[in-house]
């Protein structure tokens, strides 16, 4: 899909030469907090010469902007899912309109993107704008069941399309039409995860991330209600580690690893295996500059200060956000 992965993100932007990255478009990301070395790319967010960002907050990441773009949002903007169909126990098909009308003056995001895209490829014609609702009708109209927007309209709780049915093996593009568990290629790459997975002296443990329900990614952590009660970033370890170690409940620990140091309270736990320790994703809001309400009391600290963007997925080139080598220090 013509991705690059963002390993190399804070790289492209700082290195000199043909191809360097001068300008970025954030639309309701926060690589700071969610990129592996994240401390290094926002230095080098701080060097770009143009920022743009189409988000509703000023976060670790958008507060680089020159310029930030808020789209409509949540609950005045119109739904129609397409990714958790897939998971889904019954075939159906749902349209969700707006509970708000949008504010005066506001866009929403397919309004944003679609006026950026027609500046930035020089069209002199005047922008037709053309709403998601349309490309909706037509995949509709022309779909297996022939429907339309206006029928899904007329039935806001949905249409119930039956049982699923198998799609499978016929969809499948391999030539046995099977699905090989143990592709040769995998297999190969499994000595070299071995050699990674040797303890390592320096930086003895094994570090993993967490994700909780109440949140979602770096969103969220300013809602006082989803964050009320017992503070969730924490530094989970097994009990042997923690006597071993020495530590006891709730005491702060330095953990280090090859990019950066955090501190954080460690929390014993018989739910994680020796040798490793575990630290959620999406926190850190405690950056200056940062303004998300309440977050100041919920700011937690960054599993991605520690993530390494030198390790990587040698199969794909996708960063490697489990198993980073890290140690462990006492305040």
């Amino acid at each position: 899909m013509s991705e690059l992965p963002v390993a190399v993100l804070s790289e492209e932007i700082t290195t000199t030469g043909e191809g360097q990255v001068k300008a970025l478009i954030t639309s309701c990301g926060n690589p700071v907090l969610s990129t592996p070395n994240g401390g290094a790319l926002e230095k080098a967010l701080e060097t770009l010469e143009f920022m743009v960002s189409i988000d509703i907050y000023i976060n670790e990441t958008t507060k680089h902007a020159d310029i930030i773009l808020p789209p409509a949002t949540g609950l005045e903007t119109s739904h129609y899912d397409v990714i958790f169909n897939m998971f889904a126990v019954r075939n159906q098909a749902k349209y969700s309109a707006p509970l708000f009308p949008k504010a005066d003056g506001a866009k929403y995001d397919w309004e944003i993107f679609q006026e950026i895209s027609h500046r930035l490829n020089g069209e002199n014609e005047p922008l037709n704008l053309v709403p998601p609702e349309a490309k909706l009708d037509l995949g509709l109209k022309f779909g297996k069941y022939k429907m339309s927007l206006e029928d899904l309209r007329a039935n806001p709780h949905g249409i119930d399309l039956g049982e699923l049915k198998p799609c499978l093996p016929e969809r499948l593009l391999t030539g046995n039409k099977r699905i090989n568990l143990a592709p040769e290629l995998l297999i190969k790459d499994l000595e070299r995860l071995k050699v990674e997975a040797e303890k390592n002296a320096e930086f003895p443990f094994a570090l993993i991330g967490r994700r909780h329900l109440r949140d979602d990614n770096s969103w969220l952590h300013n809602s006082e209600r989803l964050m009320k009660g017992k503070n969730r970033c924490t530094m989970m370890i097994n009990v042997s580690d923690a006597e071993t170690l020495k530590i006891v409940n709730g005491q702060i620990v330095k953990v280090s690893s090859r990019v950066g140091t955090i501190a954080i309270p460690c929390e014993i736990s018989e739910k994680i295996m020796p040798g490793v320790v575990s630290i959620p994703h999406g926190y850190g809001h405690g950056r200056k500059g940062v303004r998300l309400d309440t977050a100041v009391n919920h700011a937690g600290v960054s599993v991605n200060d520690l993530t390494d963007e030198r390790m990587l997925d040698d199969l794909t080139g996708n960063a490697a956000f489990s198993n980073v080598k890290v140690r462990l220090d006492f305040i």
